[in-house]
Protein backbone atom coordinates (compact mmCIF):
# COMPACT_ATOMS: atom_id res chain seq x y z
CA UNK A 1 0.00 0.00 0.00
CA UNK A 2 1.30 3.57 -1.07
CA UNK A 3 1.87 5.60 2.10
CA UNK A 4 -1.07 7.71 2.28
CA UNK A 5 -1.12 11.36 3.64
CA UNK A 6 -4.03 11.91 5.81
CA UNK A 7 -5.15 15.10 7.15
CA UNK A 8 -7.03 15.55 10.14
CA UNK A 9 -9.22 18.70 10.93
CA UNK A 10 -9.13 18.65 14.43
CA UNK A 11 -9.25 20.83 17.89
CA UNK A 12 -6.05 21.88 18.88
CA UNK A 13 -3.72 19.17 19.79
CA UNK A 14 -3.21 20.63 23.56
CA UNK A 15 -7.07 20.04 24.16
CA UNK A 16 -7.43 16.65 22.96
CA UNK A 17 -7.23 13.55 25.79
CA UNK A 18 -5.26 10.95 23.80
CA UNK A 19 -6.46 8.06 26.13
CA UNK A 20 -9.93 8.56 24.91
CA UNK A 21 -10.17 10.25 21.79
CA UNK A 22 -11.01 8.45 18.33
CA UNK A 23 -9.28 11.04 16.36
CA UNK A 24 -5.77 9.98 18.16
CA UNK A 25 -7.07 6.18 18.01
CA UNK A 26 -7.40 7.15 13.82
CA UNK A 27 -4.12 9.22 13.81
CA UNK A 28 -2.38 6.54 15.75
CA UNK A 29 -4.18 3.03 13.54
CA UNK A 30 -2.95 5.36 10.31
CA UNK A 31 0.46 5.55 11.99
CA UNK A 32 0.46 1.94 12.38
CA UNK A 33 0.01 1.60 8.59
CA UNK A 34 2.71 3.56 7.94
CA UNK A 35 1.30 6.72 6.44
CA UNK A 36 1.54 10.18 7.32
CA UNK A 37 -1.09 11.85 10.02
CA UNK A 38 -1.34 15.95 9.53
CA UNK A 39 -2.84 17.96 11.77
CA UNK A 40 -5.09 21.34 10.77
CA UNK A 41 -7.02 23.55 12.41
CA UNK A 42 -10.57 24.61 10.98
CA UNK A 43 -9.47 28.59 11.58
CA UNK A 44 -6.75 28.35 9.28
CA UNK A 45 -8.85 27.23 5.89
CA UNK A 46 -8.09 29.32 3.32
CA UNK A 47 -9.32 29.66 -0.27
CA UNK A 48 -7.65 31.39 -3.05
CA UNK A 49 -8.11 31.40 -6.97
CA UNK A 50 -10.00 28.20 -7.07
CA UNK A 51 -7.49 26.29 -4.38
CA UNK A 52 -8.39 25.91 -0.35
CA UNK A 53 -4.84 25.58 1.39
CA UNK A 54 -4.01 25.16 4.84
CA UNK A 55 -1.59 25.02 7.91
CA UNK A 56 -0.57 21.61 7.90
CA UNK A 57 1.65 20.24 10.89
CA UNK A 58 2.83 16.41 10.00
CA UNK A 59 2.85 14.34 13.52
CA UNK A 60 4.69 11.54 14.74
CA UNK A 61 2.65 9.79 17.13
CA UNK A 62 3.81 8.08 20.24
CA UNK A 63 1.51 5.36 22.68
CA UNK A 64 2.21 7.72 25.68
CA UNK A 65 -1.43 9.28 26.58
CA UNK A 66 0.45 12.67 27.93
CA UNK A 67 3.30 13.34 25.38
CA UNK A 68 1.73 11.19 22.71
CA UNK A 69 3.08 13.34 19.53
CA UNK A 70 5.90 15.27 18.60
CA UNK A 71 5.20 17.71 15.38
CA UNK A 72 6.68 18.56 12.64
CA UNK A 73 7.92 21.25 9.98
CA UNK A 74 4.46 23.20 9.42
CA UNK A 75 3.80 23.72 5.92
CA UNK A 76 0.98 25.90 3.84
CA UNK A 77 -0.41 22.77 1.38
CA UNK A 78 -3.46 22.88 -0.75
CA UNK A 79 -6.05 19.92 0.75
CA UNK A 80 -5.77 19.02 -2.81
CA UNK A 81 -2.08 17.35 -2.14
CA UNK A 82 -3.49 15.18 0.78
CA UNK A 83 -4.77 11.66 0.10
CA UNK A 84 -7.42 12.18 2.23
CA UNK A 85 -8.58 14.70 4.67
CA UNK A 86 -10.92 13.80 7.66
CA UNK A 87 -13.15 16.72 9.12
CA UNK A 88 -13.08 15.97 13.01
CA UNK A 89 -13.88 19.24 14.43
CA UNK A 90 -16.54 18.77 17.33
CA UNK A 91 -19.55 21.28 17.55
CA UNK A 92 -20.68 23.57 18.02
CA UNK A 93 -22.04 23.88 14.83
CA UNK A 94 -22.47 27.47 14.00
CA UNK A 95 -21.78 29.78 11.19
CA UNK A 96 -17.85 28.94 11.46
CA UNK A 97 -18.48 25.81 10.77
CA UNK A 98 -20.83 26.32 7.80
CA UNK A 99 -18.50 28.50 6.54
CA UNK A 100 -15.74 25.40 6.80
CA UNK A 101 -18.01 22.99 5.29
CA UNK A 102 -18.22 25.32 2.11
CA UNK A 103 -14.64 26.06 1.86
CA UNK A 104 -14.31 21.96 1.72
CA UNK A 105 -17.14 21.39 -0.59
CA UNK A 106 -14.69 23.92 -3.01
CA UNK A 107 -11.83 21.72 -2.13
CA UNK A 108 -13.49 18.71 -2.87
CA UNK A 109 -14.24 20.23 -6.26
CA UNK A 110 -10.69 20.88 -6.75
CA UNK A 111 -10.06 17.49 -6.21
CA UNK A 112 -9.55 16.81 -2.42
CA UNK A 113 -10.79 13.67 -1.01
CA UNK A 114 -13.02 15.18 2.16
CA UNK A 115 -14.71 12.41 4.96
CA UNK A 116 -17.54 13.32 5.83
CA UNK A 117 -18.60 14.72 2.73
CA UNK A 118 -19.19 18.53 3.51
CA UNK A 119 -22.65 18.70 1.87
CA UNK A 120 -23.66 15.77 3.71
CA UNK A 121 -22.31 17.24 6.95
CA UNK A 122 -24.37 20.70 6.54
CA UNK A 123 -27.64 18.37 5.49
CA UNK A 124 -27.30 16.04 8.24
CA UNK A 125 -28.30 17.86 11.71
CA UNK A 126 -27.29 15.55 14.36
CA UNK A 127 -30.52 16.18 16.77
CA UNK A 128 -33.24 16.73 13.12
CA UNK A 129 -31.74 14.22 10.80
CA UNK A 130 -33.75 11.20 12.47
CA UNK A 131 -37.02 13.27 11.30
CA UNK A 132 -36.21 11.73 8.14
CA UNK A 133 -36.71 8.23 9.36
CA UNK A 134 -39.63 8.46 11.78
CA UNK A 135 -40.11 4.61 11.57
CA UNK A 136 -37.26 4.48 14.07
CA UNK A 137 -38.07 7.42 16.60
CA UNK A 138 -40.20 8.08 19.76
CA UNK A 139 -42.55 10.76 19.79
CA UNK A 140 -40.69 13.88 18.92
CA UNK A 141 -42.09 17.71 17.98
CA UNK A 142 -39.66 20.32 16.45
CA UNK A 143 -40.87 23.70 17.71
CA UNK A 144 -40.29 27.23 19.04
CA UNK A 145 -43.46 27.81 19.75
CA UNK A 146 -44.09 27.54 23.76
CA UNK A 147 -47.52 26.96 23.51
CA UNK A 148 -46.98 23.79 20.97
CA UNK A 149 -44.13 22.67 23.36
CA UNK A 150 -46.68 22.92 26.24
CA UNK A 151 -49.07 21.32 24.31
CA UNK A 152 -46.33 18.29 24.22
CA UNK A 153 -45.31 17.73 27.07
CA UNK A 154 -49.16 17.89 28.31
CA UNK A 155 -50.00 15.08 26.16
CA UNK A 156 -46.69 12.97 26.46
CA UNK A 157 -46.49 13.67 30.50
CA UNK A 158 -42.70 12.72 30.79
CA UNK A 159 -40.54 14.07 27.95
CA UNK A 160 -36.93 15.51 27.56
CA UNK A 161 -36.07 19.13 25.82
CA UNK A 162 -32.82 20.02 24.27
CA UNK A 163 -31.41 22.29 22.28
CA UNK A 164 -30.79 21.53 18.26
CA UNK A 165 -27.29 22.59 18.37
CA UNK A 166 -25.87 21.09 21.43
CA UNK A 167 -23.39 17.86 22.51
CA UNK A 168 -22.38 16.24 25.45
CA UNK A 169 -26.14 16.38 27.45
CA UNK A 170 -25.58 20.36 27.61
CA UNK A 171 -28.52 21.90 28.19
CA UNK A 172 -30.84 18.80 27.93
CA UNK A 173 -33.45 18.91 30.52
CA UNK A 174 -35.99 16.13 31.93
CA UNK A 175 -39.45 17.71 31.95
CA UNK A 176 -43.10 16.27 33.03
CA UNK A 177 -46.30 17.83 33.15
CA UNK A 178 -46.61 18.59 36.91
CA UNK A 179 -42.74 20.28 36.55
CA UNK A 180 -42.87 23.47 38.54
CA UNK A 181 -39.87 24.99 36.19
CA UNK A 182 -41.60 24.08 33.47
CA UNK A 183 -42.22 27.55 31.83
CA UNK A 184 -38.61 28.92 32.97
CA UNK A 185 -37.46 25.91 30.72
CA UNK A 186 -39.04 26.24 27.83
CA UNK A 187 -38.40 30.10 28.05
CA UNK A 188 -34.83 29.40 28.65
CA UNK A 189 -34.13 27.36 25.70
CA UNK A 190 -36.24 28.57 23.30
CA UNK A 191 -34.50 32.16 24.29
CA UNK A 192 -38.05 33.36 23.97
CA UNK A 193 -39.62 32.03 21.22
CA UNK A 194 -36.52 32.81 19.62
CA UNK A 195 -35.13 29.34 18.80
CA UNK A 196 -36.18 26.00 17.81
CA UNK A 197 -36.29 23.02 19.83
CA UNK A 198 -36.83 19.43 20.29
CA UNK A 199 -39.45 17.73 22.79
CA UNK A 200 -38.87 13.65 22.94
CA UNK A 201 -40.71 11.08 24.84
CA UNK A 202 -38.62 10.78 27.91
CA UNK A 203 -37.62 6.78 27.28
CA UNK A 204 -37.01 4.68 30.78
CA UNK A 205 -34.44 2.59 28.90
CA UNK A 206 -32.31 5.29 29.62
CA UNK A 207 -31.47 3.21 32.62
CA UNK A 208 -30.00 0.83 30.17
CA UNK A 209 -27.53 3.30 28.13
CA UNK A 210 -27.54 5.67 25.68
CA UNK A 211 -26.79 3.48 23.12
CA UNK A 212 -23.69 4.63 20.65
CA UNK A 213 -23.82 2.54 17.44
CA UNK A 214 -20.99 3.05 14.89
CA UNK A 215 -21.19 2.43 11.56
CA UNK A 216 -17.84 2.86 9.52
CA UNK A 217 -17.93 2.74 5.51
CA UNK A 218 -21.35 1.50 6.10
CA UNK A 219 -20.22 -1.55 7.89
CA UNK A 220 -22.26 -1.62 11.33
CA UNK A 221 -19.73 -2.01 14.42
CA UNK A 222 -21.10 -5.36 16.28
CA UNK A 223 -20.73 -3.46 19.66
CA UNK A 224 -22.40 -0.29 20.82
CA UNK A 225 -21.02 1.90 23.60
CA UNK A 226 -23.80 1.75 26.40
CA UNK A 227 -23.58 5.13 28.08
CA UNK A 228 -25.28 4.28 31.30
CA UNK A 229 -26.19 7.81 33.68
CA UNK A 230 -25.16 7.74 37.25
CA UNK A 231 -26.98 7.73 40.14
CA UNK A 232 -30.32 10.10 40.08
CA UNK A 233 -29.10 11.75 36.42
CA UNK A 234 -31.17 11.15 33.18
CA UNK A 235 -28.09 12.21 30.50
CA UNK A 236 -25.89 8.88 30.03
CA UNK A 237 -23.39 11.02 28.00
CA UNK A 238 -19.78 10.51 28.77
CA UNK A 239 -19.13 14.14 29.22
CA UNK A 240 -22.01 14.05 31.97
CA UNK A 241 -20.50 11.64 34.08
CA UNK A 242 -21.91 8.60 32.41
CA UNK A 243 -20.30 5.31 32.33
CA UNK A 244 -19.71 3.36 28.78
CA UNK A 245 -19.71 -0.66 28.79
CA UNK A 246 -19.73 -2.20 25.43
CA UNK A 247 -22.39 -4.45 24.19
CA UNK A 248 -23.69 -6.41 21.58
CA UNK A 249 -26.36 -4.89 19.05
CA UNK A 250 -29.86 -6.18 20.65
CA UNK A 251 -31.74 -7.21 17.26
CA UNK A 252 -33.61 -3.49 17.05
CA UNK A 253 -30.68 -1.73 16.97
CA UNK A 254 -29.38 -3.76 14.38
CA UNK A 255 -32.12 -3.70 12.38
CA UNK A 256 -32.02 0.16 12.49
CA UNK A 257 -28.08 0.47 11.63
CA UNK A 258 -28.22 -1.96 8.80
CA UNK A 259 -31.00 -0.13 7.19
CA UNK A 260 -29.16 3.32 8.12
CA UNK A 261 -25.60 2.21 7.17
CA UNK A 262 -25.80 1.95 2.92
CA UNK A 263 -27.77 4.83 2.63
CA UNK A 264 -25.19 7.62 4.74
CA UNK A 265 -22.54 5.28 3.37
CA UNK A 266 -23.88 6.52 -0.19
CA UNK A 267 -23.97 10.23 0.93
CA UNK A 268 -20.37 9.76 1.59
CA UNK A 269 -20.37 9.66 5.71
CA UNK A 270 -17.55 7.65 6.54
CA UNK A 271 -18.83 7.83 9.95
CA UNK A 272 -21.54 8.11 11.81
CA UNK A 273 -22.64 7.31 15.34
CA UNK A 274 -26.12 6.83 15.81
CA UNK A 275 -27.52 7.42 19.14
CA UNK A 276 -30.39 4.66 20.31
CA UNK A 277 -32.48 4.99 23.24
CA UNK A 278 -34.79 1.78 24.46
CA UNK A 279 -34.45 0.30 20.54
CA UNK A 280 -35.11 3.68 19.47
CA UNK A 281 -32.95 6.52 16.90
CA UNK A 282 -32.59 9.59 18.61
CA UNK A 283 -29.36 11.56 16.76
CA UNK A 284 -27.51 10.42 13.90
CA UNK A 285 -24.09 11.96 15.09
CA UNK A 286 -21.70 12.73 11.92
CA UNK A 287 -19.65 15.44 13.06
CA UNK A 288 -16.66 14.05 15.06
CA UNK A 289 -18.14 10.77 16.57
CA UNK A 290 -16.62 9.01 19.59
CA UNK A 291 -16.60 5.77 21.28
CA UNK A 292 -14.01 3.90 19.50
CA UNK A 293 -11.15 3.78 22.33
CA UNK A 294 -13.27 2.60 24.40
CA UNK A 295 -14.92 -0.55 22.34
CA UNK A 296 -11.59 -1.25 21.39
CA UNK A 297 -10.79 -1.52 24.92
CA UNK A 298 -13.21 -3.43 26.13
CA UNK A 299 -14.38 -5.90 23.37
CA UNK A 300 -10.92 -5.96 20.75
CA UNK A 301 -12.55 -4.15 17.66
CA UNK A 302 -10.33 -1.99 16.48
CA UNK A 303 -12.82 0.43 14.81
CA UNK A 304 -9.85 3.13 14.39
CA UNK A 305 -8.50 0.59 12.16
CA UNK A 306 -11.40 0.02 10.01
CA UNK A 307 -11.23 3.74 9.66
CA UNK A 308 -8.04 3.52 8.06
CA UNK A 309 -8.47 0.40 6.05
CA UNK A 310 -11.65 1.39 4.39
CA UNK A 311 -9.79 4.45 3.83
CA UNK A 312 -6.96 2.54 1.75
CA UNK A 313 -9.88 0.46 -0.21
CA UNK A 314 -12.25 3.70 -0.98
CA UNK A 315 -8.84 5.47 -2.31
CA UNK A 316 -7.48 2.35 -4.17
CA UNK A 317 -11.46 1.75 -5.93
Amino acid sequence: MTTLNIAFIIDPLSTLKAYKDSSVAMMRAAASCRHMPWAIQREDLTWRDGLVAARAIPLTLYANDYDWYQAGQEEFRPLSSFSAVLMRQDPPFDFEYIAATWLLERAAAAGARVFNAPRALRDHSEKLAIAEFPQFTTATLVAREPGRIHAFIDEIGDTVLKPLDGMGGSQVFRVTAKDPNRNVIVETLTDNSKRTIMAQRYLSGIRDGDKRVLIIGGKVIPYALARIPREGETRGNLAAGGHGVATPLTRREREIADFLAPILWSRGLLIVGLDMIDGHLTEINVTSPTCMVEIAKQQGIDVAGLVISTLEQHLCA
